[in-house]
């Protein structure tokens, strides 16, 4: 089924109108009015077919507003949405995010159908390390063991010791550590998170060299002009941005750090420096912040629309399958993470 035809198949009738006013509410300011009545529809649509499937929507903290705030079962960072995909009791997982978030979900759930809108949806980092690669890391450096960041494919984890996210990378790489008796442990693949969680830590870190392309664009001296042109705004930013932007920062946490700090402190201006669609989700809950946006758009995760959410569900495609084989051993890796901590996911 097309964009097209499912655009002529719903129309933002006076029901639709009725039904989506109060998830209009929600987005009133940061979703301009001209453009919900080709949201509503779809979203409508959504919300039913999901029902009628028993499927939950897994929204990531940088999709859009409209998928985030309108049409997700539960939202949050990579952790918090791992942890979801490991309880639920839905019969299908639809992801609204990229591929390795469907794949860890269908390694937590092998039972369960999970879906992605559209398999393109990837990731930089995931695409700079393979399992081979880390076959050969755990030769060079043998005995110690492999950290590595969710955004990896299943193969990659299978070859992991333990994953982690960036809320709880510290925690994981210091509880390992610990627990294999060394001072020293393998990183993947995030160079930038590394150097971020070195500089937190006693433990010696061995990096790799993937960058997210969203966060790897921020500079120290774009912060510092920044800083500069606008007198007391609070600049926040991901572990995934380079150390010496970090450095620049009032604050550096997690997508969900960075919300939870924005929702607690109610900073007057603040700056975001992640994907954007972050400050449009916060900006809906906290209305009386005012948010300067030099942010920078992920391309993958905006390959996630609604026509494609709607057309998963209809058509129930695109279904993540993970060998068997592999999916056992990544689980092992992402189930260590899990018992690091177990902070409550983000309800709607």
């Amino acid at each position: 089924m097309t964009a097209h035809s499912i655009e002529r198949n719903l129309a933002y009738t006076p029901q639709v109108a009725a039904a989506t006013r109060e998830l209009y509410a929600k987005v009133s300011n940061v979703v301009p009015e001209i453009e919900w009545p080709a949201f509503a529809p779809l979203i409508a649509e959504i919300n039913r077919l999901k029902k009628e499937r028993g499927a939950v929507i897994l929204a990531h903290n940088y999709q859009t507003p409209e998928i985030f705030h309108c049409v997700a079962d539960f939202v949050g960072d990579s952790l918090q949405l791992a942890r979801e995909a490991a309880k639920t009791d839905a019969k299908i997982i639809v992801q609204a995010g990229v591929h390795f978030m469907a794949e860890t979900s269908k390694i937590l759930s092998p039972e369960k159908t999970v879906l992605i809108p559209d398999l393109e949806a990837g990731c930089s980092l995931a695409a700079s390390i393979t399992g081979a690669d880390v076959r050969l890391l755990k030769q060079k450096y043998p005995n110690l063991p492999v950290v590595t960041y969710v955004n990896t494919s299943a193969e990659v984890k299978a070859e992991s010791d333990i994953t982690c996210t960036s809320s709880n990378a510290v925690a994981v790489v210091e509880s390992i550590a610990k627990e294999r008796g060394v001072d020293t442990v393998i990183f993947i693949p995030d160079k930038f998170l590394a150097q971020n969680v070195a500089n937190q830590t006693k433990i010696k870190i061995i990096a790799w060299h993937g960058r997210c392309e969203v966060h790897e664009r921020f500079t120290a001296d774009d912060i510092r002009r920044f800083k500069a042109d606008h007198p007391g705004a609070i600049v926040l930013a991901h572990p995934e941005c380079p150390a010496e932007v970090v450095a620049e920062c009032d604050f550096a946490g997690s997508t969900s750090a960075m919300t939870d700090y924005v929702v607690k402190n109610r900073p007057a201006r603040v700056v975001m420096l992640t994907e954007c669609s972050m400050a449009d989700n916060i900006q809906a809950q906290v209305r009386d912040v005012e948010f300067l946006r030099p942010c920078n758009l992920c391309p993958h995760m905006k390959r996630i629309t609604l026509d494609k959410i709607l057309r998963s569900l209809q058509t129930m495609q695109f279904e993540v399958k993970v060998d068997p084989a592999v999916a056992t051993r990544a689980k092992a890796a992402v189930e260590r993470m899990l018992a690091v901590g177990k902070p409550k996911p983000a309800v709607h």
